[in-house]
């Protein structure tokens, strides 16, 4: 299995969702990522990482709160954002910022 570091130094542009099971926001968007991640599938790459069982990388990428979705390319973030969005609005910012 892949490390986190270099699941998102890959090529592929990656979306990560820090969430925790008893956040509500959070499972509300779950299935708007799982969506995301389909009609994405070879272009950007979707991980969710729980930040009571990860709570290395919620420190290392300052996580304050859930959900919040960092989006990286080569290793570097490129767009974070914090809360609920809909999948027509995370779509959008998403292509906007890859181009």
């Amino acid at each position: 299995m892949s490390s986190f570091t270099e699941l998102i130094k890959g090529d592929e542009p990656v979306l990560v969702d820090f969430y925790a099971t008893w956040c509500g926001p959070c499972k509300a968007l779950a299935p708007i990522l799982q969506e995301f991640a389909r009609r994405q599938e070879g272009k950007v790459k979707v991980i969710k990482v729980d930040i009571d069982k990860s709570r290395k990388a919620a420190t290392q990428y300052r996580i304050q709160g859930v959900p919040t979705l960092i989006l990286f390319r080569k290793g570097q973030i490129v767009w974070r954002q914090s809360g609920y969005m809909p999948l027509a609005q995370l779509e959008k910012t998403v292509q906007k910022i890859l181009g």
